[in-house]
This record gives C-alpha cells, structure tokens and sequence, in this order.
C-alpha cells in the first residue's frame, strides 16, 4: 500500500477514508471522528477496540440529558450560520441545469460525504443544516472549513440568478455565466428569499470530489444589509394589505387590451383570472398581456405554463418571456402545484423587499383546486412595501378576483374584435385605478352591453 500523507487523508470523504481503515484492516473505524481516524490510519494512535466502544457507548448514554440540554443553544444559531452546510443539500450536475431536488441529487453518483451527512443528520434527528459529524453547538461554516480545508480563503461577490429548480448560480460577471460563478443550494435560496438578481457575497470552498463548481458556504451580506437582518425582516403574508390603485397601463392598440385596459382595468397587486370556454382565447389573450407588459425596469413579469399544450410551450419559449417552468397537461397536478408555487414564493420575496411583481399563469385548471385558490390568493398591494400581481387563465372565476376578464368563444370563433364579454367581466373597485369618471364610462358600457343582449 503507497505511503498515505496526513494532507490526502484530510482532503479525503470519510466514506473514502472508512474504505481505506477496512483495507488496512483497523478495528471499531467506523467510531471515530474523522481526525482519530486518520491518526489511527497513519498509526499514530490505536483504534478502539471492543471494551473501548461499550465504554464510550456508556459515556455517551451517561452524556444524552446534558446533549438535550445543549440543543437549545444549537437550534438558537443565526440563519446565515446554518446556509453553510445547506450548500451541500444540492449538488450541481451543470451550469443552469442544477438537480430538481436533494433526492434527486443523492442519486446522481457523486458520492460526496455531505450527501451521506445530510442523510445522517436527518436519521438523528438534529436540524438539517447542522454537520452530523459535530458533537458541539460550534457553525456549520466551520465544520465546512475544516473538511474542505480554507473554506474562507475566497470571498464571491456577484448577482444572484434563481434557476427553475430552486437553486442559484452567484454570478460574478453578470449577465453572463463564468468559470468562477459560484453554485448557491436551493436550501440557501429558500432560507435566504433570495431571489434574481440580490447582489450576495460570502466565502466560497473549491468543488469537492465528483462537484463540478465551487459552492457557497454561506451568505453574509444581500443587497449590502446583514443575511440575517434581510432574512428575519416582515413575512409577505404578515404585511398590511391595500386595493389596487395603480393601473397597469397596458398601451397596445390590439382591440381586446385596449378594451381590457379601460373596461377590466388590472391594477398593481390585483388579482385576476381571464376566463372563458375552451379555444376562446385565454391563452393568446394571456400572452399579448405579457408581452404588453415586459420589459418595464419597475416590474418583474414571470410566467409558469402547468397544463398547458405542447405548442403552446414552444410559441411561450420563442416570446420575449420565456417560462420559468412549462408542463404540459400530461403532468400530474401535484408537478403542476409546485411550478406555480415556486414562481410564487419569488413574487412574494420581490414584492416584500419594496418591489413590484407579476406572475402570469396559464392555467389553474389543471392545478388541485385549493392550491390553484391559494396561488391566486398569493397577489396583493403591500401597503408599505411593493406588489405582487397574479393573472392567470381558468375555465371559471375561482372567487376572490379583484378583476375577471371574460372571453366571448362565438366571437373568438367568428373573428370580431374585441373579444371581452363585458357583462360577465368587472373590476372591484375600478374607481381606485381609473378615476370616478372611468368608472361610470365602465357602468355605462356595460349597462349598454346588457342591453344589446
């Protein structure tokens, strides 16, 4: 067997290093902490033997209620503090094309020892972004620096860009990828809120055996503010909440968004649902919304496509919006949930930093019905934040629009223009978006409308 050198040992997985004490033949390896074991590998000190483990299972027994009394303390670490080990959750399989899940991940072949740990950590029962390996409340960062050697020796700063997955790449030249972009865990991004486009910094370790990019340890600093003081800020869902009083102006000559834009005006924050009959034209009305709409410096347009026709995905992906998730209406409901969820929880993160959002769904009918209530629910005008606002296509209202815009199929069918069925379309409150004055020219058309009927 080659001379082993205490540096190769150290920079080794301890699953390679149980291989090698198996091949050597030490007694009771699988025991001892990864620096007693490389001692033991080098013969520096004796592995424990038989009577040495009942003892030291003794001493752990004898040491349980004082652990559980150290949990408390461990479970009290900041939130950046644990994202150093949530960096190991996910591996990357490659630039932009990051796995969908941890499982996913563990099934990839890399072999890594975080993998193994992670797993550990859950069968114990200790938090997930703690190290299994660590008896003491000390930081998942150091215990990431002292396997991987100076985890600290490079700090990453650069633009955030979320994948589809959940998980992030650090970009250090935006907008373009690099070598030296730095891989962010979909845990992290989920601890953090962080969403396209933060600017982050934090220390960096160099890719491990069977990773092909350097990862994150942690995040200490998002657009210039303390991780933590960004990440502990008010929930979305606590904020106080206010009707639509910005309109979004729509300014396109197409027929239908002009009817659109004065008779269902939509306002930042509003929620609302184009409905109609099958081949009435949701979809395309939909898309001329977003188009409409892209492109603007205060608003970030993202579309999810669950259900929707294979054509369909690719006409959306050749647009100038292309979709953060598309599934077609062969994927199941609970696939489809999770698409539009995602693009959600990112609204939301953009809307309670001060920001304006809007998520364009097509459609909710594939989607389980409480979950398509809640994704319609998610829109809202923070009062003393930003916007979230949510359209999306649906056979029906589900209930609680603030804006319907119905399709009329026969006029589809036969080609006029527009295509708004003024009497089953309304905005609540349309006075707050287009004055009094608009309002009652809204009364009117529709009481004209009503009438030709």
């Amino acid at each position: 067997m080659p001379v082993l050198e205490r540096s190769e040992l150290q920079a080794s997985p301890l699953a390679d290093l149980h291989a090698i004490a198996n091949e050597v033949g030490l007694d009771g390896f699988r025991r001892l902490r990864k620096a007693e074991l490389i001692d033991a590998i080098l013969g520096e000190s004796a592995p424990a033997t038989e009577s040495d483990d009942a003892e030291q299972d003794s001493e752990r027994a004898d040491d349980a209620p004082r652990a559980r009394r150290r949990r408390p303390a461990r479970a009290r670490r900041s939130r950046a503090d644990v994202d150093s080990d949530a960096a190991d959750d996910t591996e990357p399989a490659g630039r932009g094309d990051a796995p969908d899940s941890p499982e996913e991940d563990d099934s990839t072949g890399g072999g890594t020892a975080s993998a193994s740990k992670a797993r550990r950590g859950r069968r114990r029962g200790g938090r997930g972004g703690a190290s299994a390996d660590s008896e003491s409340p000390k930081s998942a960062g150091a215990d990431d620096a002292e396997e991987a050697g100076d985890a600290t020796a490079r700090i990453a700063a650069g633009v955030v860009e979320v994948l589809g997955n959940g998980s992030a790449f650090l970009r250090v030249s935006p907008p373009e990828p690099s070598d030296e972009d730095v891989y962010i865990s979909a845990a992290q991004v989920r601890r953090c809120e962080l969403v396209s486009g933060d600017r982050v910094t934090g220390p960096v370790r160099t890719p491990r055996r069977s990773e092909r990019y350097p990862s994150l340890v942690r995040i200490d600093t998002i657009n210039g503010d303390s991780a933590d003081a960004v990440s502990d800020g008010a929930r979305y869902d606590e904020l106080a909440v206010d009707w639509a009083r910005e309109r979004l102006a729509l300014g396109s000559k197409d027929s239908t968004l002009e009817a659109i834009e004065w008779l269902t005006p939509i306002g930042r924050g509003s929620r609302v649902v184009i409905v109609g009959a099958r081949q009435a034209g949701k979809t395309e009305t939909l898309r001329r919304i977003v188009e409409a709409l892209q492109g603007r410096d205060d608003l970030e347009v993202t579309v999810v496509l669950a259900g929707a026709r294979p054509e369909e995905i690719a006409e959306w992906r050749e647009g100038p919006v292309a979709p953060v998730a598309a599934l077609s209406f062969a994927a199941s409901a609970d696939s489809q949930d999770q698409a539009v969820e995602r693009a959600l929880e990112a609204g939301k993160r953009v809307a309670a930093r001060g920001g304006h959002a809007l998520v364009a769904i097509d459609g909710l009918d594939g989607l389980h019905p409480a979950a398509a209530r809640k994704a319609l629910a998610a829109a809202r005008n923070l009062r003393e934040a930003g916007s979230l606002t949510v359209i999306a296509t649906a056979t029906h209202p589900l209930g609680g629009e603030t804006t319907v815009i119905a399709l009329d199929a026969t006029l589809t069918a036969t080609g006029s223009q527009p295509l708004l069925d003024l009497v089953n379309s309304g905005t609540v409150k349309p006075e707050l978006l287009v004055g009094e004055d608009g309002a009652e020219a809204i009364t009117k058309a529709r009481a004209a409308a009503l009438e030709a009927e």
